[in-house]
């Protein structure tokens, strides 16, 4: 089997990549290297893919490549994008048409011609918005609150329009707030856990007691692997834990496994910022079998063992 995975040097892709290697498959990777975090990050979360004879990187731009020349493959695992809702404002909006976007319509447009069996798609709760209607489903209204939530829905909406016009097999996966090894430097459990490690200040924005429904890595990539090998054609799913906890009580998780007290300096709440995400997951359980293995004080031991590995080598 062969798999086109976009974004495969970013923190989902990379580990989708591996977990994908070890299924059998043939794997191209596409990445264009953006500069929203460091290449450096990248370059080593891709350094055990790179080992692999199976495994082939492609450098290049979804827009300006020549996809056809990559997308003659059995699966698309399409996890690409401009991710952040804090930077989605203002000028850099573009970057967010041009990345979330332009870059999915062209996969879309270009796939249609080609016997693909599954496309999947990954999306985010933040199409949701800042609803009062918890949990959340699919089935609900989405109002994005955030520049980034309106490019991601707008993604969404083009693969169900592709679905519907060329008969694209495409799920969409509205993840929620992944978490694990390798997750981004600019996000919240990664920023808490290195300034904690550091004895440094740690930014929370607003009061704390918002509540995100936190989603290990490792079992968003589960979810993609179920809905590639799944016999539903195309739909939605919410990928979660079900489990949403207030971020001040993510902290005190941290502290107790670092054994150190966190340095907290409380900040005016950022614009696009939701106040709380549940997922509603009854839906990808019944279709698809998908069951969330981690809690989080074990997914967090995970991610500060990573993290203190890298760091404080």
């Amino acid at each position: 089997m062969k798999a086109l995975v976009t974004g495969c040097a970013g923190f989902i892709g990379s580990t989708l990549s591996e977990r994908l290697l070890d299924e059998g498959f043939d794997i191209i990777g596409i990445d264009s290297f953006t500069d929203y975090y460091s290449k450096d990050i990248k370059e080593f979360n891709l350094k055990k893919l790179m080992l692999n004879d199976k495994f082939n990187l492609v450098n290049e731009n979804l827009v300006t490549c020549n996809l056809k020349k990559y997308i003659d493959v059995d699966y698309v695992f399409h996890q690409a994008g401009q991710p952040g809702v804090r930077g989605s404002w203002g000028y850099d909006f573009e970057e967010y048409i041009y990345n979330n976007i332009s870059a999915t319509q062209k996969l879309l447009e270009v796939s249609k011609n080609f016997n693909i069996k599954k496309i999947i798609y990954a999306s985010s709760s933040s199409v949701y918005g800042n609803t009062d209607t918890i949990p959340m489903k699919e089935t609900q209204i989405t109002r994005p609150y955030s520049p980034y939530g309106v490019t991601k829905l707008a993604a969404e909406n083009l693969c169900d329009l592709y679905s519907k016009n060329y008969g694209l097999p495409v799920i969409s996966l509205r993840y929620f707030t992944v978490y694990g090894p390798r997750q981004r430097p600019e996000m919240a459990i990664s920023r808490f856990i290195k300034n904690i490690l550091y004895d440094k200040e740690i930014y929370i924005y607003g009061d704390g007691k918002q509540g995100r429904d936190f989603t290990y890595v490792d079992d968003i990539v589960d979810a993609n692997i179920k809905a590639a090998y799944s016999n539903v054609k195309s739909d939605i799913f919410n990928v979660g834990s079900q489990s949403p906890i207030k971020l001040i009580d993510v902290v005190k998780i941290i502290e107790d496994i670092i054994d150190k007290k966190a340095n907290i300096n409380y900040l005016d709440s950022e614009k696009g910022d939701v106040k709380d995400t549940y997922s509603d997951i009854s839906k990808i359980k019944e279709c698809l079998g998908y069951k969330c293995k981690f809690d989080l004080e074990k997914g967090i031991y995970e991610q500060i063992k990573y993290m203190k590995n890298l760091h404080l080598k």
